[in-house]
This record gives C-alpha cells, structure tokens and sequence, in this order.
C-alpha cells in the first residue's frame, strides 16, 4: 500500500471543554453581590467596586461594559442617574439606571488621582489598550467570585448581566421590562437568556387567585 494511503497519524488531546462547565453562566443571587461588595469596600479597591457596581447596574455585555467612557455616565460634575449605550452587537441603544451606591462608588472611582485626564472609564494598566480587555474583565470577574468561595467556572461575565435581571424577572414575572433592559430585539431571546421554562410560567400562575 503506498503510504499517501495510509490514515494520518494525528496526536490525541483532550477536549477543549473538559474539566469545564459549559452552558449558560449563573447569576450572581443577592447575598453574593453583599459579599462581594464588602469585601472590596474593605479593601478600599475603588475601580473594582465601581466596576462591579457598574456591571450589575447596568447589565451590559462585557465588551460593552469595558468600553464605558467617563463622559458616558459623567455631566455636570456629577454621575448621572441613568445612561445610554449603544450596544456593539446590535447598533441599538439601551438605558439603564445608576444607583445611589453605584453613583457612589463611580464618584470615588473618578475622583482618584489613577483617574486623572482618563477618558474610559476604567483604563488598562497596560500600555498596549487604553481600555480593560474583555479577558482582563474576567479575569478580575474570577477573582471577585472566588473570593467568597464560589466555583469559578460557573460564573463569567454574562453571570454579571444576568444578576439584576433575574432577580427582576423573580420577583415581578415581567419578561417585557427585561427585554427593554437587556436590549433585545426579541422577545425569544430574552425567554431563552433567563431559561425560562414551563415550570416557571407554572409559578407564575400559581401565584395569582382569581
């Protein structure tokens, strides 16, 4: 047989997803956004908790998030109440809110001499970008979930744009408002980002008495 015939040797290697979770990233529940929070107020580090601050707030996709501009959340000399963003992936803007703790944070954020004649929001430390990477994000994003113990291949930072969203979706079962929220065009995609399925639609309805 000539050897042109012969099958190709090829090496083994183990899958790329071995070992990892993979699927749909959980969100953050509300005793470990507290957790986290704490721990960063504690240790006085203000660009990671007005980043992570400003993630749940704003529930924007990390590449979105990574590249907030100062002036995007900043009039006046103050922060404001709430933004618009146009989102990368679909062209379209969405709002969002900025809440009293996170415009605190943010203020604090801005007013470190780190910060000064910065235009993003949070620049790179490295001199190559002007702006946190998405993989630099999540590397931090790993290291805030670890912190309180979490395992972190369950978290990325989708788990960031879920958080608030889910909570909103437990308690009021109004899949229209986090649509507007996340800014999708379809109302499909919203049911398929939250997983909502039959069981929920069930708890729903249980919940109300005719």
């Amino acid at each position: 047989m000539s050897i042109d015939l012969l099958p190709a040797l090829r090496p083994e290697r183990s899958a790329w997803n071995k070992g990892r979770i993979i699927g749909q990233k959980r969100p953050l529940l509300p005793k470990h956004v507290w957790s986290i929070r704490v721990r960063l107020e504690m240790a006085d580090n203000r660009r990671d908790l007005a980043l992570f601050n400003m993630a749940v707030d704003s529930k924007l996709r990390g590449c979105d998030l990574v590249c907030l501009r100062v002036r995007d959340v900043f009039a006046a000399g103050r922060v404001t109440e709430r933004a618009s963003v146009t989102q990368s992936k679909t062209g379209k803007p969405v709002r969002f809110e900025i809440t009293e703790t996170t415009r605190q944070s943010l203020e604090r954020w801005i007013a470190d001499p780190e910060m000064l004649g910065m235009e993003y929001l949070w620049p790179s430390r490295l001199h190559h970008s002007v702006h946190l990477s998405t993989r630099q994000y999540a590397r931090i994003l790993c290291g805030w979930v670890s912190s309180i113990g979490l395992e972190p291949s369950a978290y990325g930072t989708h788990s960031m744009r879920r958080t608030k969203v889910a909570q909103i979706y437990k308690k009021t079962g109004n899949l229209r408002a986090v649509q507007l929220l996340l800014g999708h065009t379809k109302m499909d995609s919203t049911v398929r980002y939250l997983g909502v399925d039959l069981d929920d639609a069930l708890t729903l309805s249980e919940g109300i008495d005719l």
